[in-house]
């Protein structure tokens, strides 16, 4: 058996999906579960979970999830006994990727500023008032619980990560009623032709991808008609036709498989049976937006970069030029 009890963290989820005339899905998640929890359970599991533990039961927690950090406040001020357990158990899930997050003032300035994605992308986005919401590789949820303080009904994250996912129950456990949830899973875990959700984001997941054509229709498979696709990945400058594929790493990254200009990029998703696909956002990752700190001390983007020509990775390749792309699945 398994030191996490999964089965609790997902009782909800299971009743909106068979609410929603999902219940083969919320089955099949079942045994996805117990595979990964209960038949080969992951060795770190219980570090992280004691971690988990340590971070104390608060009464009538109020979340910010419309500011640049996601942000949980309590009335009471908290005891020296019950601040040191906190930063005790948020250290004990280190390293934290994305975020920012701010814990009853305890602050963890991430590797990455995601709120700055959050920002670039947000004023493209279709309402999400409403709306049934899929992250794909959504790390440790930040942007998950951005798309539920923008409105969104439902907000399902997928990442095999299982450190992101404690990440994720961090703010999950203070926040039980959230319709939000993270699945460690990857996008070829989901069922064919899911057909479920209103808007689906993949960011930073494409150029992982052997056959990026694959994951578009992936991706589209997930939508219903007339839903959204937020697309965001590594490009590069050039005309239609244009595609990068590097020899090995690409700024230390293992694969990376494609990086295409943005009129390939727009090519693709029309051959994949996307419409009205337009680019809303071309942006080069500075140092600022992506950088080690005090709550993730590895290696980060200056240290990928050529010394000598920091537009370069240490490979020769160009820079981190990233783009986001807003498509739609026909009606």
């Amino acid at each position: 058996m398994s030191y996490f009890n999964w089965q609790t963290c997902y009782d909800d989820l299971f009743k909106h999906l068979e609410q929603q005339n999902h219940g083969a899905w919320a089955t099949q998640i079942r045994q996805q579960l117990t595979q990964r929890f209960d038949e080969t359970p992951h060795g770190d599991v219980p570090r992280w979970q004691n971690a988990l533990n340590l971070l104390p039961p608060l009464p009538n927690v109020q979340p910010r999830l419309d500011a640049p950090a996601v942000t949980l406040r309590v009335g009471q001020t908290l005891t020296r006994e019950q601040s040191a357990d906190l930063e005790t158990g948020l250290r004990g899930l280190m390293p934290w990727r994305k975020g920012p997050f701010d814990f009853f003032g305890i602050a963890i300035d991430t590797e990455w500023r995601s709120d700055w994605k959050w920002n670039r992308v947000a004023p493209f986005l279709a309402d999400l008032h409403g709306r049934q919401v899929l992250d794909v590789g959504c790390g440790s949820g930040y942007h998950c619980w951005r798309m539920h303080g923008a409105g969104a009904a439902r907000v399902i994250g997928i990442d095999p990560g299982l450190l992101f996912l404690f990440q994720f129950l961090a703010v999950k456990n203070y926040l039980n009623d959230a319709p939000v949830d993270l699945l460690p899973l990857r996008i070829e875990d989901l069922p064919l032709k899911l057909q479920a959700f209103d808007t689906t984001f993949s960011m930073g997941v494409l150029y992982h991808r052997r056959s990026p054509l694959d994951h578009l229709l992936e991706l589209k498979d997930t939508l219903r008609n007339g839903g959204e696709l937020v697309l965001e990945t590594l490009i590069i400058e050039g005309p239609e036709g244009a595609s990068m594929m590097p020899e090995d790493r690409y700024g230390q990254m293992r694969n990376v498989w494609f990086l295409p200009s943005c009129a390939t990029l727009l090519r693709w998703l029309d051959r994949c049976g996307f419409v009205n696909a337009r680019v809303v956002d071309v942006t080069a990752t500075s140092t600022e937006e992506q950088r080690s700190t005090d709550w993730m001390r590895f290696n980060s983007l200056q240290d990928f970069l050529d010394p000598d020509d920091p537009s370069r990775t240490i490979e020769g390749y160009p820079g981190p030029l990233r783009a986001t792309l807003i498509a739609n699945k026909p009606n």
